[in-house]
């Protein structure tokens, strides 16, 4: 009985965890991290002394994107048995029933708000904005509709360091806005590379994806066009210093040239799946980079 009752409990765990997407929420609380750091740094706070608004922002975005993702998860239930990678959602597989999923995302969405008006106004509507916009901007109307949608989409990915930063600092600032373009362009190359990779599950499902309505070619210009588009936003964050700016620059240039590489490719779908690859390794190493380098050692 006792091991049948930790099984269960294992069980439910792992579904919980599919539901509200749980490698969505740990990628995008890394960026969350970065933008904290930053705003440390910049405004030259101490780390130790601000371990509870630390605490409180990771919470909070945390429970902010779960609740998104869950609210994705729920609405999308019916296109969700379609495509292959999606089959064995709980919402789809009935193991977390339509309802009980509709309230988990809904409570978790407004603990996440609350838990970061005690960090900060505008780091809660900057999280408001990024729910709003992937919940309702593009999961309810544009993902269905218009191809488009990715880079409605990419809003909302790009706001945590945005709710990060403005956990220490609410004003102005250049480093900020930077962290945001980057996210959101690299985002666009990202969902591109996985749409070509699942674009025959897209147009099975009926989605409107840039690769199932207009095809590779189109799709591979795009994601040149957006990965060009990262060359000179590492310069704005000069005060990161040359090591970031000499690694950054060496990870878009790598990226671009590995792009213009698909247009000679006999393979698109194995050049597809290295783009996406070499996307998420770019936006670790990135990040990680930012962090280290600002790190003031004692010797």
């Amino acid at each position: 009985m006792k091991s049948t009752s930790i099984d269960r409990r294992s069980t439910w765990i792992a579904e919980l965890k599919a539901l509200i997407k749980i490698g969505i929420v740990n990628s995008n609380l890394i960026t969350t991290f970065v933008g904290f750091w930053l705003a440390l740094q910049f405004t030259n706070q101490s780390f130790l002394q601000n371990i509870y608004t630390l605490l409180l922002t990771m919470l909070g975005t945390a429970f902010v994107i779960a609740g998104g993702a869950t609210l994705n998860n729920w609405y999308d239930a019916d296109i969700d048995p379609i495509m292959t990678r999606t089959q064995k959602r709980p919402t789809v597989t009935g193991r977390i029933p339509l309802k009980t999923a509709l309230i988990i995302g809904v409570t978790l969405s407004v603990i996440g708000h609350v838990l970061l008006l005690f960090v900060s106004l505008e780091a809660t509507l900057w999280a408001f904005a990024g729910w709003f916009t992937y919940v309702v901007l593009y999961t309810m109307w544009s993902k269905r509709r218009y191809t488009l949608n990715t880079i409605v989409g990419s809003f909302s990915g790009a706001v945590p360091p945005l709710i990060g930063w403005a956990a220490i600092n609410q004003e102005f600032h250049i480093v900020p806005i930077t962290l945001f373009l980057i996210m959101f362009i690299w985002q666009i190359p990202h969902f591109l590379a996985l749409a070509m990779k699942k674009s025959e599950e897209y147009k099975k499902a009926q989605v409107p994806m840039l690769p199932a309505v207009y095809g590779f070619d189109m799709t591979k210009r795009q994601i040149v066009i957006y990965i060009a588009c990262l060359l000179p936003l590492p310069f704005f964050l000069f005060p990161l210093g040359k090591s970031f700016l000499i690694i950054a620059t060496v990870l878009n240039i790598g990226w671009l040239i590995m792009g213009i590489g698909g247009f000679f490719t006999k393979n698109d779908l194995k050049w597809a799946n290295m783009i996406f690859v070499y996307s998420l390794n770019y936006l670790t190493i990135l990040f990680i980079t930012m962090a280290v380098v600002t790190i003031k050692f004692p010797f």
